[in-house]
């Protein structure tokens, strides 16, 4: 049963991008049972794209070295098919219209149903299943979510626990605490694992978490008591994105909770231990050198690999290329006002708009240092839409600026404003694939009976 709020159908848009394919059972891998993902707090389905895999990134993001097995195709442009993997979303939420739109037109097209995806608030969703109303999927392998990190962001106030706003953003008159404020969302996620029982669930965050007092060891003591103490809950581990080929400065921190019914005993031995084993560790090992130095580790990925395959906004087709917030310069002191260096990374892509936006190039007079361009005649301009979902590592066919085709003439199901917030709070896509391709090489060793 639904409630009738989720049932608005949106039109999917065709794209002039990349054409990925999509091949099922062309490995032994595939042929293995379709492992089902719940996925909460969904945004624009990072983390599901991630997991899902079959998504294309550029070469350059993969290291055919330590993982050659991650690529299903080379398409000749720069980029890369990679595989898919044996995890599927089956349920996906978020309170955000723009992140819906946005993730039932791209998911529609890989065979997703917008039936998938709730716009409710997870708040509610636990109420109506204890109301009755057969809310969740009945088989449920993994549960994910990114509880909302406003409240723990180092960018942010910080307020964490003591949050303002409620579970849909809203802003609380009352300021005492409540279990429904947005500072614990991370508690209706233990209801949704304690009602679902997955044998793993993934919760990530901002590395401004475990920077905040017990901030991070009360969360994590909290999803350790699931079910009655019945998920271990390991150390948290902080990801930098550019060690796993996104080339972006961002940092997660991701909890990691196993049933301990479900493994098998030699894997509940190994996982108990302080110091688990490498063939044991659930986290994924870095591809690129950009925190860490090791063998046979890829140069961290530049801006400038990235920005090569594209057309300048004035001559692309591409909707989410051809818009960028055009707020002027506003000087040094101001976030947001510094040139990306092209033989870098990027900076934290933030769920700003306007004035907020790094700038693709300054001019010579506000500090510019890409003299080449500059010398072009190519003028002063903020990232793109398109670049910013690129520095997150979504693929070029998922379009994020959406044309309201049934509305009037110039309205968007997602607009571009709109559409910079919703990659911000994304997840990487490719940091999730390589945790998720990591999950996949454990889960048998974990839960087959030995």
């Amino acid at each position: 049963m639904r409630s009738e709020s989720v049932e608005t159908e949106i039109s999917v848009v065709e794209e002039p991008q990349l054409d990925i394919l999509y091949n099922p059972k062309t490995s032994k891998e595939r042929e293995k049972k379709t492992l089902n993902v719940l996925s909460l707090f969904s945004g624009c389905g990072g983390m599901d794209l991630g997991f899902e895999g079959g998504f294309s990134v550029l070469k350059n993001s993969i290291n055919e070295i330590i993982t050659p097995h991650f690529i299903e195709k080379d398409l000749n442009n720069g980029f890369v098919e990679l595989k898919k993997t044996r995890f599927k979303t089956v349920f996906a939420n978020d309170i955000l219209n723009d992140a819906r739109n946005a993730w039932v037109n791209y998911f529609t097209k890989r065979g997703h149903n917008a039936q998938d995806f709730y716009k409710e608030s997870i708040v509610d969703l636990v109420k109506m299943y204890k109301n009755g109303v057969n809310v969740f999927p009945e088989e449920v392998d993994i549960v994910t979510g990114g509880f909302p990190c406003q409240d723990f962001s180092l960018a942010g106030k910080r307020n964490g626990f003591n949050s303002n706003k409620n579970h849909k953003g809203e802003l609380i008159m009352d300021k005492s605490a409540s279990i429904e404020t947005r500072g614990q969302l991370y508690m209706w996620m233990k209801e949704v694992i304690e009602i679902t029982q997955p044998k793993i669930f993934i919760a990530e965050n901002v590395k401004g978490l475990v920077n905040l007092g017990d901030v991070k060891s009360i969360i994590q003591s909290d999803f350790s008591s699931a079910n009655g103490n019945g998920y271990i809950v390991l150390e948290p581990k902080v990801l930098h994105s550019a060690d796993f080929g996104v080339p972006q400065s961002r940092e997660r921190v991701i909890f990691v909770g196993i049933k301990k019914s479900a493994l098998n005993k030699n894997a509940l031995k190994e996982i108990e231990k302080v110091a688990i084993s490498d063939i044991y560790n659930p986290y994924p090992s870095p591809t690129h050198s950009y925190t860490v130095e090791g063998e046979n580790l890829k140069d961290f990925v530049q801006l400038k690999e990235l920005f090569q395959h594209l057309e300048e906004p004035d001559t692309t087709k591409d909707l989410s290329q051809r818009f960028y917030s055009k707020a002027k310069f506003m000087g040094k002191h101001c976030q947001g006002q510094t040139e990306i260096k092209l033989s870098g990374i990027s900076p934290t892509i933030r769920s700003e708009h306007h004035g907020n936006i790094e700038f693709r190039r300054l001019s010579k007079e506000n500090g510019g240092q890409i003299t080449s361009e500059l010398t072009e005649g190519l003028k002063e301009r903020r990232l793109t839409v398109r670049e910013c979902a690129l520095i997150q590592t979504f693929p070029p066919d998922y379009n994020f600026v959406i044309e309201n085709k049934n509305g009037r003439k110039g309205s968007f199901l997602v607009s571009p404003s709109q559409a910079y917030k919703i990659i911000g709070n994304a997840v990487p896509p490719l940091l999730a694939f390589n945790l998720a391709k990591r999950l996949e090489d454990v889960w048998d060793l974990y839960f087959e009976k030995q």
